[in-house]
């Protein structure tokens, strides 16, 4: 089971992203249990806010039901990475160290037709 969700409006894209992933996980079966399921709606709002902040305000999530885990993934324009930065309450820089300790495992993957692809794999 997968859905792909377009969030190119800046203002809202990040809580349309997080519906989304909650109806997603909501049609799951077994459902995941709430702790679990805010896990994942985290790991999206962080993996969207970082591409609509830095890579050009646009963004794709896609969600795929694996039967041990749920990949969470997000296409955006740019070539450049997420990078580890020191975080800074006013500045940022919590949302890639988070992602990596909540994930299983991330990955980031050039697109043949551009930009990037950044995924985590969360357990079910």
């Amino acid at each position: 089971m997968s859905v792909a969700v377009a969030t190119d409006r800046p203002a809202g894209s990040v809580a349309v992203a997080r519906d989304s992933a909650r109806s997603f996980l909501e049609g799951l079966v077994p459902a995941r249990a709430s702790e679990a399921a805010d896990t994942v709606v985290l790991v999206v709002s962080e993996l969207v806010t970082n591409p609509l902040r830095h890579g050009g305000g646009t963004c794709t999530l896609d969600l795929t039901a694996h039967p041990n885990s749920i990949e969470v993934a997000v296409h955006d324009p740019s070539p450049r990475a997420p990078r580890r930065r020191t975080p800074d309450v006013g500045a940022g820089g919590f949302g890639w160290p988070l992602v990596n300790r909540l994930a299983t495992s991330t990955a980031v993957t050039r697109r043949a037709s551009g930009g990037k692809t950044v995924s985590a794999l969360l357990m079910r």
